[in-house]
């Protein structure tokens, strides 16, 4: 079979199966790669790919500058992508399962409270210079990630009926798109609550999402990662990648160091596999709503 109709085929099998959209276009850039790789490559059909053409074009990544991360990212596409074509029955193997993952760096790299100061000042004084609403929505990105530890989708899918000030909880849409509440403290559902009054104000009317971009429209992935790649032009941080992920590794960083346990953080977390959160508690030490209250990183900032 033609390498360029799989590569179709296979992603909407991943639409059909209901692949969030998120996923999908992480398959289109990192899988799509390796294939534009195979059609330089001079290879048209998909059962004469080798693990000879998997690592070389590791190796070409790896060249351009791809962390040990990313290039274990792409091989896991190619080897899902692989793996479709064995189900399919349109090859006999999965070449890609002889490539072995390259060895990553164990450490994860966290804000410190200088830094979250830093951040948190720079909106803070945009906010008083130009009341720009985008001004506020980056000091409530900030906190709502440092204070939830949530994912990046999480944050762009949260609307306001999922937001419970009563009992200090949002819901979010997780991985595999499961319903699951998160803990908030009295200080962010009080910042969340002035956030809201001023959207109304700036909006006239209320978007149905938390987050939203210039035209009151929801706000996507790719806007927030856009957001914050120019915040990290203004800090100029040169030890920590300004993302949202890096709040959720502080978020993460925070109930370790506070001896809060295993369970309860992989419950705060959310993660599947509790070997997840061992890696955090190996790296930083060692009933839930109370400890996210004790322990929760906005704690220690006024706002």
């Amino acid at each position: 079979m033609l390498i360029k109709f799989a590569f179709q085929d296979f992603l909407q099998d991943r639409k059909f199966k209901n692949t969030t959209s998120s996923n999908i276009q992480n398959y289109k850039v990192l899988l799509g790669g390796f294939i534009d790789y195979c059609h330089r490559s001079n290879i048209s059909n998909v059962e004469n790919i080798t693990s000879s053409n998997v690592k070389g074009f590791l190796m070409e990544c790896k060249e351009k500058g791809n962390n040990a991360g990313t290039l274990n990212s792409k091989l896991q596409r190619i080897r899902a992508f692989l793996n479709y074509m064995v189900e399919e029955k349109m090859v006999k193997e999965n070449v890609a399962h002889k490539v072995k993952p390259v060895k990553e760096d164990v450490r994860i790299h966290v804000f410190n409270d200088e830094q979250v100061n830093q951040m948190l000042s720079y909106y803070r004084g945009l906010r008083r210079r130009e009341k720009s609403y985008f001004a506020y929505r980056g000091y409530m990105l900030i906190l709502t990630f440092l204070g939830t530890g949530i994912r990046r989708t999480e944050a762009t899918n949260l609307k306001w009926s999922d937001v419970d000030f009563v009992n200090f909880t949002i819901a979010v849409f997780g991985k595999r798109r499961k319903r699951e509440l998160v803990f908030i403290t009295e200080k962010l559902a009080k910042e969340l609550l002035l956030y809201q009054t001023f959207c109304k104000k700036n909006f006239g009317n209320l978007s149905e999402y938390v987050f939203v971009k210039r035209d009151n429209e929801q706000l996507t992935p790719n806007a927030i990662m856009l957001i914050f790649a120019n915040l990290q032009k203004k800090m100029n941080f040169t030890d920590v990648r300004v993302s949202p992920h890096t709040f959720r590794h502080t978020f993460c960083h925070r109930l370790a160091m506070s001896g809060m346990s295993a369970f309860a953080i992989q419950k705060m977390m959310r993660h599947e596999n509790i070997a997840v959160t061992m890696r955090y508690v190996a790296m930083w030490g060692n009933d839930l709503k109370d400890e996210n209250d004790k322990h929760n990183p906005l704690n220690n900032f006024d706002l």
